[in-house]
């Protein structure tokens, strides 16, 4: 099983701008599809973007115009661009194989530590 280390979040002020990385332990290459997820203090984990092996992405309505995932196979990283960040990004953001997501599998020997993303209101 191919783990996944995120990275590069940070305090930022709203209208900031954040990139994360995620690091897979493998090759993602066999991956058919990637995806951000973002868990805020007392919600549940949210569907943030996906990214397909053929370069096809998706977004939650909310980020739509403001991030943008992508990945680098050769590298066996997933990024995830963030711009005008808002204080409602607050959140521990994951990144994962997308077919741990779709299936349901929430525990944490399937997911990584997160990076942690605060824009104070």
């Amino acid at each position: 099983q191919v783990q996944f280390v995120e990275s590069g979040g940070d305090r930022v002020q709203p209208g900031g701008s954040l990139r994360l990385s995620c690091a897979a332990s493998g090759n993602i290459v066999s991956i058919s599809a990637m995806g951000w997820y973002r868990q805020a203090p007392g919600k549940s984990r949210d569907l943030v973007a996906t990214i397909t092996s053929g370069g096809t992405t998706n977004y939650a309505d909310s980020v739509k115009g403001r991030f943008t995932i992508s990945r680098d196979n050769a590298k066996n990283t997933v990024y995830l661009q963030m711009n005008n960040l808002k204080p409602a990004d607050t959140a521990l953001y994951y990144c994962n194989d997308h077919d741990i997501w779709r299936v349901g599998i929430r525990g944490s020997d399937y997911w990584g530590q997160g990076t942690q993303v605060t824009v104070p209101s």
